[in-house]
């Protein structure tokens, strides 16, 4: 289990604005899902090879399924931020090495454009076996992010090219339920 801690060593804004090129030279299909975090409890991570997807929870084993930030006018934790996908390449400029990774929240990292060009809403993905469907929702860097990462990273995922580019990562759900495992190719289907 990883304990949520800050990296010591942010990167400067001008420092992640070189990595931009890099990120969007990622695949536009045929990605590669490169990490899978549960988050079982808040500030707790927990990086594993596989994960069960499903509509009722999400990542099973994940918070979401216990509540959220948005909720259905029923009170339920909303589908359209079951899963939070970022960009490996991204948080790879971000926070470095993989074992940093998790403390950005996310369910899936993926080496993949995850930009409106190549992944707007309404696209779905499939990964192992399970389908996803691309939500609207916007996913941004909060206060956490700043503590974790630093105000500089904020600033890059949250504003100018950086949120035109979604570059604090994307939500989908699920919307066949299966597996996922460290590794797998994340295709666009239709």
């Amino acid at each position: 289990m990883t304990e949520v801690t800050p990296i010591i060593h942010h990167r400067s804004h001008s420092e992640l604005t070189e990595a931009i090129p890099h990120i969007l030279d990622a695949a536009k299909d045929n990605g590669r899902l490169d990490m899978i975090v549960i988050r079982p409890e808040k500030e707790q991570r927990l990086p594993v090879q596989s994960a069960r997807l499903t509509y009722e929870e999400g990542t099973v084993g994940d918070h979401w399924a216990k509540g959220c930030w948005l909720s259905t006018d029923e009170g339920k934790p909303h589908p359209d931020v079951q899963i939070c996908i970022m960009s490996s390449r991204c948080i790879a400029a971000i926070a470095g090495e993989p074992e940093n990774w998790p403390l950005a929240g996310d369910n899936l990292f993926i080496d993949m454009d995850l930009s409106p060009a190549n992944m707007p809403p309404g696209t779905k993905l499939s990964i192992g076996t399970v389908e996803l469907l691309i939500t609207e929702e916007p996913h941004n860097g909060c206060q956490k992010f700043i503590d974790r990462f630093g105000r500089d990273a904020c600033v890059f995922v949250n504003t100018g090219r950086g949120k035109e580019l979604r570059l604090r990562g994307i939500y989908g759900k699920v919307i066949k339920d299966g597996t996922v495992s460290v590794g797998d190719t994340v295709r666009k289907i239709t």
